[in-house]
């Protein structure tokens, strides 16, 4: 038996400390360690106003809180008061709590660029107002939000109407959930898709929602996703580019931020803002929107996406794609060409300079005269394989050529190759293998006169395989106590260091590089780039020379099957420079990327540890006639191997045919884990380990549950005079139904997350107001505490009016005093009993109030939601805890009234104490991307335990159990 003052082991609690612990270094690892803001700020050199624009009185009367607004500054707005609007519309679609405001970056300039070239072409920016409703955490008014900016769409191209060059379509900027309600607007049955032909997305959850709250939200992830998917030829006409925010946006992370596979290869593009040209830096989710570098790549898009001819964003599907990668890929340190010529001439009073060595260096400062470096390329195709030349001068000017006059050291005729060239933070450099240049006899540089300013060129010749490099990484368990470690002597000028075996998820490192140099001059800073050649999410990095320099390596997006490419770590370095790259696992990371990953799952492990415990309470309930604390019960029965093995087996055999056609057959929805896994989001051992970081937060969540009950306890108490409660033992009473039928109105009428609010509070106060007597107990609550205290106060004051009675009296004998004695242990014992039963009954409300308060957590979104928009509707419709709402009322308003007692003479105790285990299963087999399943499956196993009778609390039962015996013992003596 399981005393009720007993503690949980030290070494256990010490266990699930160093669990929480774990967890709570992860989070830290995700929420802070990570690089600082680099981005600028964007600021308007005149006041921003926004013109709210006139929607159709059934528009306005259908969504009430929605409105549409035009962007404008200083003059600009002021022409644009009476709409009549001669640009190229772009509509702004603000994310989860957003606000219309957030367009000003993006408008204010590109009014700037648009002044730039005397308004020849401008945008205009509409913006909407979607009343700042938290829709990643509540999608029922996803739906409706995608239809008003269906209507939006409408009413803007109406406003360009008899215009010269009216535009047909408008281009999309949606920012976080606005992103995917633009791309939702093509499952509407009424939308045209050439009303759209650009959609620009800023850290949009796209795979799948951050936190899966409520079936609204998944089922319209599924509807968008399976649309565009399956449609992807008819949205080819379509051009899509998602910029995700990397490492510094822990709200959404940068994999779900990636578009779908399968859809739209060549009209979509997904990239990492770290990754983007001259932008290489992470955002966080809300400065993604004023990144003044990212905002300027944007903008400077928008403006090349112009047709000259119809003044508005090209059709042409190529040319887009090929702006979007010109920007936010691969620049070239060019001004973007639709159609570069394919020949230049080279002109002008330039010296010509033959270099016949491998490696050369120039450098001048305020040189007047221009100069054109030749390189002869037959003496070097039989030695080396590539050319590699860096260019420290960042204008958009063309800079190399190849020559095909193979009988002179000049040429008049060249190919401009500075389209293969790539711009860096410190240089812009090129690599060319001369296996793919056959027909060129020499290599052109063009050395511009530098008047006043400082220039650098270097080139060398060399094989591919000197500067390649294969780097192993360490293994994901060697804790950072080993490391690989690697030295560069050479003198090159660029290094491909390949990182062997990285290509997973859960895989995190710690790359240090330093850099030790012959001379002390002066010389041009590194560059470190991350290369992820499967995806967009290359990291790039400046470091001085010499320096000491830390690398974080991790990944957003897993290796694809398919694809054999290795990711590499490129240095850009100076020539006389070695270079010592040590690479180490970092734990630390590895749990950020685990939280990072697989956060939004840790609710449905914290429950199912809770419905284990609340199944051993009952199991100990029948055994030993007692409930056992919950922390200890938690120790004995919250093991991972009772529900991870048969969840691994299930997830195994996912990956045969003739499993999943039996599965499909029996109409089970798919498991999660087999989900995640194509999506390349699970790995192994990740089970196991949310499991115990669950455990852990249980376990402590209880400890604060139980404390904090405690100080509330105390007052209460201090607060509050302790009445006594009648017995009622009928199922239903008036009180109770009138109880229930008010809260399942209140859930009809208004909102089920409300009605699941107020009744988790009465309960709540109820067991709080029932604190156990304090008596060596780990769990008290309130309620019972005041009571056994007062009736402990009235015991001891009676008693000492019977001690003055029988010295008083003189009619006692000694007869009568055994007869008291005897009475007296015997009511002693009964109240003993009774005080057990009582404390027993407060283990179990408290393990039931536990879970409940999971349960309202996972509801609060909706309930946030409905008082947000309190205004607007008293209703909140689609409600998705409608349901649940009355089911719970009634379950907890028979729970919250008996003990122990009822629930061991219930018939479905034994069937209860066993459904925990398969529920867990349950519940770690689909809960994991939907989290409302938890709440489902909470109420079974609650439902099942409820007892048939009410009203028979810890409190009353020590009240009668030891107050009214001790009374009527008193009454006998006088």
């Amino acid at each position: 038996m399981v005393r009720g003052g007993c503690r949980p082991p030290a070494l256990a609690a010490l266990f699930y400390g160093a669990l929480a612990a774990l967890a709570l270094l992860g989070v830290r690892d995700v929420l802070f360690l990570y690089e600082e803001n680099r981005c600028s700020m964007t600021y308007m050199y005149e006041y921003p106003e926004y013109l709210k624009i006139k929607l159709p009185k059934k528009t306005a009367r259908r969504y009430p809180a929605y409105e549409l607004y035009l962007y404008g500054e200083g003059n600009y707005a002021e022409e644009n008061k009476n709409l009549l609007l001669t640009g190229i519309p772009v509509l702004f679609l603000p994310g989860n709590a957003g606000s219309y405001k957030q367009v000003r970056s993006l408008g204010s300039i590109a009014l700037r660029k648009a002044e730039d070239v005397d308004f020849k072409y401008h945008f205009n920016f509409f913006s909407v107002n979607f009343n700042e409703e938290l829709v990643a955490l509540y999608g029922g008014s996803l739906q409706r939000q995608t239809k008003f900016v269906h209507e939006c769409i409408k009413v803007i191209l109406k406003l360009y109407r008899n215009r010269e060059f009216a535009p047909t379509s408008v281009a999309i900027v949606g920012h976080s959930m606005g992103g995917l309600v633009a791309r939702a607007l093509l499952t509407l049955k009424n939308f045209k898709p050439e009303l759209i032909n650009l959609l620009i997305t800023q850290a949009t959850p796209h795979v799948a929602p951050v936190m899966p709250l409520d079936r609204y939200l998944t089922d319209f992830y599924t509807a968008v996703n399976n649309h565009w998917i399956l449609k992807a030829r008819d949205l080819r006409n379509l051009t899509t580019l998602s910029v995700a925010g990397g490492f510094r946006d822990y709200q959404v992370r940068s994999g779900l931020a990636f578009l779908p596979r399968l859809s739209q290869h060549d009209s979509a593009l997904s990239v990492v803002s770290s990754a983007v040209p001259r932008v290489w830096a992470s955002t966080d989710h809300l400065s993604i929107v004023w990144c003044k570098e990212l905002i300027l790549a944007t903008i400077r898009a928008f403006f090349d996406l112009i047709d000259e001819n119809t003044r508005q964003i090209t059709a042409d599907p190529k040319k887009r794609m090929s702006v979007l990668n010109h920007h936010f890929v691969r620049h070239p340190a060019k001004i973007f060409e639709e159609n570069p010529e394919a020949f230049t001439g080279l002109t002008g009073a330039f010296i010509w300079i033959t270099v016949k060595a491998s490696k050369w260096t120039y450098s001048v400062y305020n040189d007047s005269d221009g100069k054109y470096v030749t390189f002869p390329l037959a003496s070097h195709r039989k030695s080396y394989s590539h050319v590699y030349c860096e260019n420290s001068m960042l204008d958009t000017n063309s800079w190399i050529y190849g020559c095909m006059n193979s009988n002179s050291s000049m040429c008049l005729e060249a190919t401009d190759l500075s389209w293969r060239a790539e711009l860096l933070p410190t240089t812009k450099v090129v690599i060319l293998k001369l296996q793919d240049y056959p027909s060129l006899s020499h290599i052109v540089i063009q050395v511009p006169p530098t008047v006043g300013n400082k220039y650098t060129l270097d080139c060398e010749f060399f094989k591919e395989d000197s500067r390649r490099v294969q780097l192993p990484v360490t293994h994901l368990f060697s804790f950072g106590l080993s490391s690989s470690k690697i030295t560069l002597n050479s003198t090159g000028l660029l290094y491909n260091i390949q990182l062997q075996h990285f290509n997973q998820i859960y895989q995190a490192f710690k790359i240090y590089i330093e850099s030790h140099c012959q001379s002390l001059k002066e010389r041009k800073p590194s560059v470190y780039r991350l290369h992820i050649p499967w995806s967009h999410e290359d990291s790039v990095i400046v470091a001085k020379v010499p320096s000491f320099t830390e690398i974080s390596a991790k990944l957003h997006i897993a290796q694809p099957q398919n694809d054999s490419r290795v990711p590499e770590l490129n240095i850009y370095s100076s020539s006389d420079c070695q270079y010592e790259v040590i690479l180490k696992t970092s734990l630390l990371q590895i749990l950020g990327q685990i939280i990072r990953f697989h956060a939004g799952a840790l609710p449905v492990y914290v429950v199912s540890n809770i419905l284990l415990t609340y199944g051993g309470q009952l199991s100990t309930l029948i055994s030993a006639g007692q409930c056992s604390d919950f922390s200890l019960e938690l120790v004995r029965t919250a093991k991972p191997y009772k529900v991870e093995p048969l969840l691994s087996i299930v997830v195994f055999l996912q990956g045969f045919n003739w499993f999943r056609e039996i599965w499909e057959s029996l109409s089970l929805p798919e498991v999660d884990a087999a989900v995640l896994r194509s999506q390349d989001a699970w790995f192994p051992l990740v089970s196991l380990i949310l499991f115990l970081l669950g455990t852990g937060i249980a376990y402590w969540n209880g400890v604060f549950f139980s404390t904090s009950l405690r100080l509330f306890s105390s007052l209460w108490l201090t607060l509050f005079r302790p009445t006594v409660l009648r017995k009622d033992n009928k199922l239903i009473t008036l009180r109770r139904f009138c109880m229930v039928l008010s809260l399942a109105l209140v859930s009809w009428t208004t909102c089920g997350a409300f009605a699941v609010f107020l009744i988790y509070l009465q309960y709540l106060f109820k067991v709080s107001g029932e604190s156990e007597v304090e008596l060596n107990q780990q769990q008290e609550v309130i309620k019972i505490h005041v009571n056994v205290r007062a009736e402990e106060n009235m015991f001891n004051g009676d008693s000492d009016c019977s001690k003055e009675t029988s010295q008083n009296s003189s009619i006692f004998t000694v007869k009568n005093q055994s007869s008291m004695d005897s009475t007296s242990k015997a009511t002693q014992s009964l109240c003993n009993s009774t005080i057990a039963e009582g404390i027993s009954s407060l283990k179990m409300h408290v393990t039931i109030l536990n879970l409940f308060t999971w349960i309202v957590l996972l509801n609060l979104p909706s309930l946030i939601y409905w008082l947000k928009n309190l205004r607007y509707n008293v209703r909140l419709d689609p409600d998705p805890c409608r349901s649940t709402a009355i089911i719970l009322i009634c379950i907890l308003e028979i729970l919250m009234n008996s003990s122990t007692s009822e629930v061991k003479s219930s018939k479905l105790l034994k069937i209860a104490a066993k459904v925990p285990l398969p529920l867990s299963v349950a519940m770690l087999a689909f809960g994991r991307m939907h989290l409302y399943k938890v709440v489902c499956s909470s109420l079974q196993h609650v439902e099942s335990g409820a007892p048939g009778s009410i009203y028979s609390t810890g409190c009353e039962r020590i009240r009668k159990g030891c107050s009214f015996p001790t009374r009527r013992k008193m009454e006998t003596s006088r």
